[in-house]
């Protein structure tokens, strides 16, 4: 071969050379989600995880979003994420179980006493653990573990409520959740599942009378026009995750999962912000117009908190015991621990 050819093939060679390590270096991660432009789970992508991701990889692994269900929705955007279709995807904590039983202590009726020390426990090394199993059993890493929503919060068209026995024989609405069907019931109220976009027109004609949903979305959906009267009882967190397919977390680089921690990182941060300031709007917009927003004494809190214990008892077999005790009392919530253990569900 002359010194020409040779020097030509020697060119070719280091062009596909370098275009095979360009095509490697080079990564767009699909994202799916139900969360969408103007509230906080999509401004957060949009504000902080996908500029996060460009700063820390200088473009060389980007987030490609599709928001409000384009691609799937929660437990779809897991199945697709499984088969390869998307990279990473949005969920409720709830909505994970379908997948596996390591989140579901963040599902457990008051197993956080306040928004900041469900950010604090999680931070320090919930979050950090649960997510550890979720990768090694289930599949999927979750990336960041946030709030979407807060807490729900009693609501009601019909009287003041400060204690369970206050919701007897009043019908109130409820999901399709197990564990929602029996908080209402234990605390004496007549459980009636009901649609959601219905339940403005089921407030205000008495279908139903009261509701338990988190605070912002009550304001979204303006129930506090037809129900005036409100208990700031929290109880179920609104746990929500950023999550990836394990076998395209894996493989990735060393250095690309830096950078996507990084970004993860950006992100719960920035979710929890505008998620914090999203609850405090809707329920100063609440408190502007409602009769009553009552927040229960400790001792009150006792029975609100006597109706979880069988969803707890239900829920034995998806939790470790020790680990829900630790966050418990990391909190001061031994008197909670004390009926649990009572009860037999710790």
């Amino acid at each position: 071969m002359s010194t020409k050819h040779i020097f030509k093939a020697l060119v070719i060679a280091s062009i596909t050379t370098f275009s095979a390590q360009s095509a490697a270096a080079d990564l767009t991660l699909k994202l799916g989600t139900t969360g969408r432009l103007g509230m906080p789970i999509g401004d957060a992508i949009d504000q902080a995880l996908i500029p996060a991701m460009e700063k820390a990889s200088g473009g060389e692994v980007t987030i490609e979003p599709y928001y409000q269900k384009t691609l799937c929705a929660e437990q779809k955007c897991g199945e697709q994420a499984n088969q390869g279709l998307i990279a990473l995807w949005t969920s409720s904590t709830a909505n994970y179980g379908n997948f596996g039983s390591e989140l579901a202590i963040f599902d457990l009726p008051f197993i956080f006493k306040s928004l900041e020390d469900a950010k604090r426990i999680s931070n320090d090394w919930l979050a950090e653990r649960q997510c550890k199993l979720a990768l090694e059993n289930a599949g999927h890493i979750c990336l960041s573990v946030y709030s979407s929503g807060g807490f729900r919060q009693l609501g009601n068209a019909t009287k003041s409520v400060r204690v369970p026995d206050d919701m007897k024989g009043l019908k109130w609405r409820t999901t399709k959740s197990p564990v929602e069907f029996m908080l209402v019931k234990n605390w004496g109220a007549v459980p009636t599942p009901y649609d959601w976009s219905q339940l403005y027109q089921g407030l205000q004609s008495g279908v139903v009378e009261g509701q338990y949903v988190a605070s912002p979305w009550q304001e979204v959906a303006k129930l506090h026009e037809v129900a005036k009267y409100f208990t700031e009882i929290g109880g179920m967190w609104s746990g929500n995750i950023l999550a990836m397919d394990s076998n395209q977390y894996n493989a990735m680089t060393d250095q690309q999962r830096e950078w996507l921690h990084q970004a993860a990182d950006a992100y719960g941060e920035k979710v929890n912000e505008l998620d914090n300031a999203w609850i405090k709007n809707g329920e100063d917009i609440i408190k502007a117009s409602a009769n009553e927003w009552y927040v229960p004494t400790e001792a009150e809190l006792t029975q609100w908190r006597a109706g979880a214990i069988g969803a707890w008892l239900d829920a034995k077999g998806t939790f470790e015991p020790d680990v829900a005790r630790r966050v418990l009392l990391e909190q001061g919530m031994d008197s909670f621990v004390a009926q649990l253990e009572e009860a037999g569900a710790l």
